[in-house]
């Protein structure tokens, strides 16, 4: 994560994104205020295959891999509420408007720097009691003067209990009462957006569902490594074995259906299996309407030693 010192550096090149890199924009990209140089060394069969059959392909995209693709069409962004310059969502406006693309804001409620975080029922009780309505109009508020289409994500994966973020670990009513809230206070300021509820798709999810008034996507989280498929299933895994118990628990919303988080990494034939299937239409998921490549290495390590993969399209080497 960004301590607040960095987040006004990076916030002149770029929106800041997940606590790791910023949006590239016409100044370049910049990771720990330095230029990158990417090069192509990973094999080319990991950027997801595109074509005029496939469904929706878009990206969070912090080193700008994908900045110059046609096939790109939804532009996904991290953002807290706090330690913020929420001007800069002006630059990721630009960007996507170039490229004619959907902004996709995963608003996460707290801040980037750990040392200065609530415990996870001081967030809840500040949400519930109204202390909280100011930091989300604030984003929301902002995020209607732009020009991009724009799909709020509020408070990601809040079925996954391992610790990475502090709503995840709210009672089923408890969180649909927040997520409520929270998107009621945007609705006020930001009149066009669709508003995006997104699980990770595991089992008892259904316990925080807010409500079809509050719902108009619904987002699941997908990645696929081939080594830990191997170790606890036995053999490879393929993005519609994993994408389908998640797609089954939420199916019955009535919803469009987005993956909104999906990487994958192995070998070459795994990642090449992937990459030829993910963008795909399946009879048994008629409603993926997207999928959205998390293009950078995984923020929280994974259990059982499997630390943070690295999704990315291409390796990146920094001079």
């Amino acid at each position: 994560m960004h301590s607040p010192s960095k987040i006004a550096l990076l916030s002149l090149t770029g929106l800041l994104l997940s606590g790791v890199a910023v949006l590239p924009t016409a100044l370049g990209s910049f990771a720990e205020g330095q230029p990158l140089t990417t090069s192509s060394i990973a094999p080319p069969t990991k950027m997801p295959v595109v074509t005029k059959e496939s469904i929706t392909f878009g990206a969070y995209d912090p080193h700008g891999d994908l900045g110059a693709s046609p096939d790109s069409k939804i532009e996904h962004l991290f953002l807290p509420w706090e330690d913020v310059d929420l001007g800069t969502l002006a630059l990721a406006d630009d960007y996507a408007q170039a490229r004619g693309r959907t902004l996709l804001i995963s608003v996460e409620p707290w801040t980037w720097s750990t040392g200065s975080r609530q415990t996870s029922q001081e967030l809840l009780h500040s949400i519930l009691n109204g202390s909280r309505d100011a930091n989300m109009a604030a984003v929301c508020s902002t995020a209607a003067k732009l020009k991009s289409p724009v799909i709020v994500r509020w408070g990601q994966e809040m079925d996954e209990t391992d610790s990475q973020f502090s709503w995840s670990h709210w009672q089923g009513d408890d969180y649909a009462k927040a997520y409520r809230r929270m998107v009621e206070v945007c609705k006020v300021h930001l009149k066009t957006a669709k508003y995006m509820w997104s699980p990770k798709g595991n089992e008892g999810l259904q316990a925080f569902y807010p409500g079809n008034d509050v719902v108009d996507l619904i987002g699941l989280s997908v990645f696929g490594l081939e080594q830990y498929d191997r170790d606890k299933t036995g053999r490879d895994q393929t993005f519609a074995e994993h994408l389908a118990p998640g797609y089954a628990r939420v199916a019955a919303y009535g919803k469009p259906i987005m993956v909104a988080e999906l990487g994958y990494e192995g070998g070459d034939s795994f990642v090449r299996n992937w990459a030829e299937s993910v963008t795909k239409r399946y009879p048994q998921f008629p409603a993926l309407s997207a999928v959205i490549y998390f293009n950078d290495r995984e923020v929280y390590p994974w259990p059982d030693g499997y630390g943070r993969p690295d999704w990315r399209v291409v390796r990146e080497s920094i001079n």
